[in-house]
């Protein structure tokens, strides 16, 4: 594949896909300490036929933004939960964590490099960042994998849901992962898992799956890629609390702006049989950021929260928030917001 080249590229029609960017930052684990190769040019990586990961799924990752700010700086948004939430996926996995300091180091490093990607402000476009592990030794039995190797690659991208456009969801029968299983964890295996109940959501005319929880199916988890939301109809912020759900960096902050904007939030159970109680709700995460749901269809019941075709005020107001504050065009009261040293 041929390196992207920072000329060529359509900023205004990204889409959300991988582009070979000049640079990639690379660590390997192994005789018990990690060793940094820092920034290398060479995107791809050669293993093992037996390797650790392609059998038994010794793998974590990341999800992370840069922002072209309107004076031209480089924003990145809460780096440090990233590293925490990466540290707490390798030892879910058992794998051996790569140190939280170097990893917001490494993610700057990797942003410097790239800066030519990082996508003007006007376009709304950002450049995306996935910071990832995987077990490499080779093997055959059933054990953790004593190296391993720890990257972090850039590419630009649009909006992996447009804007504040309403999306139809369904509620699937399938689980997106076990009761007291990895679903805390982000790790290749629980996305492996949806990807064909979200085939079958897309091919009925869906965006994609609600799942319910694991154990009785009557409480709402998450979306595919994405976790929930919704506002009551007397303006209270609530998304679920499940020990099956991956916790969620935009929604920690997405609950911290609820509380300031009066909607007293709350982390709970919901019923799936009480969704008729919001007047919106919708999916958030940094790759879909918020995302409103138009209609959720559950046992060929219809709902629809707010409308089909136009965000509620509530969701718009907590949209508007969190991207000024990813922008630094609101104010950043908690401090999320990092820059990037471009010179």
């Amino acid at each position: 594949m041929a390196k992207a080249v920072a000329a060529n590229m359509d900023w205004n029609h990204l889409g959300f896909q991988y582009w070979d960017l000049p640079y990639r930052y690379q660590a390997v684990y192994q005789d018990g300490e990690w060793h940094e190769d820092g920034l290398i040019e060479e995107s791809s990586m050669t293993f093992s036929e037996a390797a650790e990961d392609l059998h038994y799924g010794q793998e974590v990752f990341e999800g992370l933004k840069a922002y072209r700010c309107k004076d031209g700086s480089v924003n990145i948004f809460r780096p440090d939960m990233n590293a925490q939430r990466m540290e707490n996926s390798a030892k879910r996995l058992s794998m051996v964590p790569f140190p939280k300091d170097k990893f917001v180091e490494a993610v700057k490093a990797v942003v410097k490099a790239n800066q030519d990607f990082v996508p003007p402000y006007e376009t709304g476009a950002s450049l995306y960042l996935r910071p990832f592990m995987v077990g490499t030794e080779p093997m055959v039995g059933v054990k953790p994998s004593k190296t391993y190797v720890f990257r972090i690659f850039a590419t630009p991208v649009g909006a992996y849901i447009k804007g504040l456009t309403p999306m139809p969801y369904m509620v699937s029968d399938y689980d997106r992962a076990a009761y007291a299983g990895t679903g805390q964890a982000k790790t290749a295996g629980n996305y492996a898992g949806s990807l064909y109940p979200a085939m079958k959501a897309k091919d009925a005319g869906f965006a994609d799956c609600l799942y319910l929880d694991p154990r009785e199916h009557k409480y709402i988890d998450e979306f595919g890629g994405a976790n929930f939301y919704g506002i009551t109809k007397d303006g209270q912020f609530v998304t679920p609390k499940s020990d099956s759900i991956l916790p969620s960096v935009t929604k920690k902050s997405i609950l911290r702006i609820a509380e300031r904007q009066g909607l007293n939030p709350v982390e709970t159970q919901i019923k799936m049989a009480d969704f008729d109680q919001f007047a919106e709700a919708g999916a958030m995460g940094t790759a879909a950021v918020i995302s409103p749901v138009g209609s959720l269809t559950y046992k060929d019941k219809k709902f629809v929260p707010f409308s089909e075709t136009e965000a509620g005020p509530y969701t718009k107001k907590l949209y508007e928030e969190l991207l000024g504050i990813q922008y630094s065009e609101r104010e950043d009261f908690d401090n999320w917001v990092q820059k990037v040293d471009l010179n």
